[in-house]
């Protein structure tokens, strides 16, 4: 007997074997699995905003004037866990790990308005459960070649020579470097011929509150004729994310769910568009979750033995935006 989540990725397998076009979405511990024939999307109370492909051509206008408070935890507090995840990485356990914090917002903003309103590369709404604007690619698979875009390390893009300085900071660079060579090793079990084609490029962010300058690479490879059409087997060997997990996977995993101490969800999962043919795939972050009537708002940052938790604290603190502006 196959598990749930075995046939889910099974029935993915299927549809793209067939070309029959379908959204996916995968929780953070690639447990939870959602499939939407193109048919269902409406009707299943998804909106979906990728760079080329949509479900939705209304573009309502904003007549308000934003109102947006978060409340972070002390720093005392997220030093709770943050000495756990050190504590293991000095352990030897880790070696990079992706710590994330919850924190409740206020805004006079729907969940539907910050779908329509803010500008990210992908944009996803479901339900009123939750929404996410996230600048980050997962994987795209575009004939028989696949392509990850690895993004790690940001900085406040006010700060002098800001985008040179994310470049050359030790920490940001060797947490950079630990993410692309996790991203090109699971590349590596679904393609041949895997290789860096960019490296450290820089990407600015605008945002209403502050704006960012974000670091990525790009890594490609030839998808294995034994992973051709696959979708589900593809996602099933690389998934959680290595950019919003960590390295070595399994363990950092166990240090997570302890260090946490809540359930991330489908926060730092993947979703993704097939069209029939091609892939386009993202991580879910920049991720806001409604909770009975509160919002809270998740965000975090990779830490590596030089990691300072003050300076942890604030790149916490800085992803906590929302981009209209």
């Amino acid at each position: 007997m196959f598990s749930v989540k075995q046939q889910k990725f099974m029935e993915m397998d299927e549809l793209s074997l067939r070309k029959v076009p379908f959204f996916f979405m995968v929780d953070f511990p690639a447990e939870n699995i959602e499939i939407f024939r193109q048919e269902e999307l409406i009707s299943s109370g998804l909106l979906i905003d990728f760079q080329n492909s949509s479900n939705t051509s209304e573009q309502p206008v904003l007549h308000k004037n934003i109102e947006w408070k978060f409340y972070p935890e002390t720093l005392e507090s997220f030093k709770k866990g943050f000495d756990k995840v050190q504590e293991n990485i000095h352990l030897g356990n880790s070696y990079l790990v992706n710590y994330t914090r919850k924190t409740k917002i206020e805004t006079n903003l729907t969940l539907r308005e910050i779908f329509f309103h803010s500008s990210a590369k992908y944009k996803v709404f479901y339900k009123d459960f939750f929404v996410f604007f996230s600048p980050e690619t997962f994987v795209k698979i575009i004939d028989g070649k696949i392509l990850t875009y690895p993004m790690k390390g940001t900085i406040d893009a006010d700060l002098e020579n800001a985008a040179e300085t994310l470049k050359n900071d030790r920490k940001e660079k060797a947490e950079h470097y630990t993410v692309v060579d996790l991203l090109r090793n699971d590349l590596s079990m679904v393609a041949d011929d895997v290789k860096v084609d960019k490296f450290q490029h820089i990407d600015f962010i605008r945002t209403q509150q502050k704006d960012l300058y974000a670091m990525s690479s790009e890594i490609s490879g030839n998808i294995k004729p034994e992973f051709s059409g696959k979708v589900g087997s593809i996602m099933q060997k690389l998934l959680p994310a290595g950019s919003i997990l960590g390295a070595p996977k399994s363990k950092t995993m166990e240090i997570i769910l302890e260090a946490e101490g809540y359930e991330r969800g489908f926060y730092t999962g993947v979703c993704g568009w097939f069209d029939g043919q091609n892939v386009d795939s993202c991580v879910m972050i920049r991720f806001i979750e409604k909770e009975g009537e509160d919002l809270y708002f998740k965000s975090g940052g990779g830490i590596t033995h030089m990691s300072r938790s003050e300076d942890e604290y604030q790149e916490m603190k800085n992803k906590i935006y929302v981009p209209i502006y």
